[in-house]
């Protein structure tokens, strides 16, 4: 009887491991896994300084921070 619980882990092993090595191969057939996209020359734009919170939690933290780096 324990053998069968043996043979169960060694099949769910080589079940789960087999589906890991067949998705490895698929990947390494892609073509476009190795391609890396061009690099545009162009700069981003530059983004708005976001504004402080007004009032709450997220004013007193911002205060704080503000202080401390002072």
């Amino acid at each position: 009887m324990q053998e069968t619980q043996y043979l169960i882990d060694y099949f769910a092993l080589a079940l789960t491991h087999g589906l890991l090595l067949i998705a490895l191969l698929r990947l390494i057939g892609r073509e476009d896994v190795d391609i890396d996209p061009p690099v545009s020359d162009e700069e981003p734009e530059p983004v708005a300084p976001a504004q402080p919170p007004v009032s709450g939690a997220a004013a007193r933290r911002a205060a704080r921070k503000r202080r401390r780096n002072a």
